[in-house]
């Protein structure tokens, strides 16, 4: 009789047994966060950013009689293309007399052109080829963007899958249970010597004297008398420099050709390249041209030949414009050979 109570007592205490074990394996035990006395590290003083002098351009301007978008180009130190698609002209650039013409340009903004895996900002619904919005399409599955918001295009989209039933059933999962936390511990960290870190230096002012402003290194487009100083009339924005016939003319600074033609009267056959956005240099009277639109050129880089076109003698008439501005080539270029 007594052995058949003691099986019953063994059958009623399985379960409670079963159900410590279950408590046990699902309580977790958190490790003991480690606590370090090491002090902060010292802050240094950020560099401050160098002055820059402000562009005196207007953001706009109105055509006058014997403008032409390479005229306008050339006196404010714009890319005439970069004109030309700031206001929708296409070619052959038509312009009128009266007409408001925007140079708010990539290169009076400071924008610049970017490379794969570049991040690129735009407005949302904005036609990455097109100045206006693109069309909105509905989306069910997301709400309206808030106006003014920015996308960030190369950003990757995540997927949501649609709530449902089935879905909620298969991805629930039990509550977590009690977690125990044990009391932290304080660790000394090891004793090492303290490095003195050196003062910041402020960054140096930019240098806006001829010659060291965006730091280009000049050089003189061809070998010859100077034949005509700078003055500021308008026939003497910049130098002439005598030669011969067919003499190589070279690029006096690396940069961008801009303007290969002859449709700037005065200039003959002319070569425009920009350097950076504040800097031109100009190249007229050639006989020959030998870049193109477009085409980066290093310093030294023979250009054109020298000639006579639009000129009443064999030279080269070299400018440099800052800001669209003439300034005098001889206080920029070294010491002529």
């Amino acid at each position: 009789m007594q052995g058949d109570k003691t099986v019953k007592y063994q059958h009623l205490l399985h379960p409670v047994y079963l159900l410590c074990i279950l408590l046990a394996a699902c309580t977790a035990t958190r490790p003991a966060p480690v606590i370090e006395r090491a002090p902060a590290p010292a802050k240094t003083a950020a560099a401050k950013p160098a002055m820059t002098e402000k562009d005196w351009r207007p953001n706009s301007y109105t055509v006058k009689k014997g403008d032409t978008l390479y005229s306008i180009g050339l006196e404010y130190g714009y890319d005439y293309k970069e004109i030309a698609q700031a206001n929708n002209i296409v070619a052959p650039y038509i312009i009128y007399i009266g007409q408001q013409l925007s140079l708010k340009t990539p290169s009076s903004t400071g924008d610049k052109s970017t490379t794969d895996g570049d991040v690129i900002i735009r407005p949302l619904n904005m036609d990455p080829g097109s100045t206006k919005p693109a069309p909105t399409t509905s989306a069910p599955q997301a709400s309206q963007p808030v106006s003014g918001a920015l996308l960030v295009l190369n950003e990757p989209k995540a997927i949501k899958e649609p709530y449902s039933a089935q879905a909620l059933t298969t991805t629930a999962t039990p509550k977590p249970a009690a977690v125990v936390v044990a009391p932290p511990v304080i660790v000394d960290p090891p004793k090492t010597e303290v490095q003195k870190t050196e003062p910041v230096q402020e960054a140096p002012k930019a240098d806006t004297t001829a010659g060291g402003d965006e730091s280009i290194n000049w050089g003189w487009p061809t070998t010859g008398k100077v034949v005509a100083q700078f003055t500021d009339a308008s026939d003497g924005k910049g130098i002439d420099i005598a030669g011969t016939q067919g003499q190589a003319v070279i690029a006096a600074a690396a940069g961008k050709v801009i303007y290969s033609g002859s449709d700037l009267r005065g200039y003959g056959k002319l070569v425009i390249i920009k350097h950076n956005n504040t800097y031109l240099s100009v190249y007229a009277h050639n006989n020959q041209v030998l870049v193109k639109e477009g085409q980066q050129v290093s310093k030294g880089q023979k250009i054109s030949e020298m000639g006579n076109t639009d000129a009443d003698r064999v030279k080269l008439h070299f400018e440099i414009r800052r800001q669209g501005k003439s300034v005098d080539p001889e206080k920029y270029l070294p010491a002529n050979p």
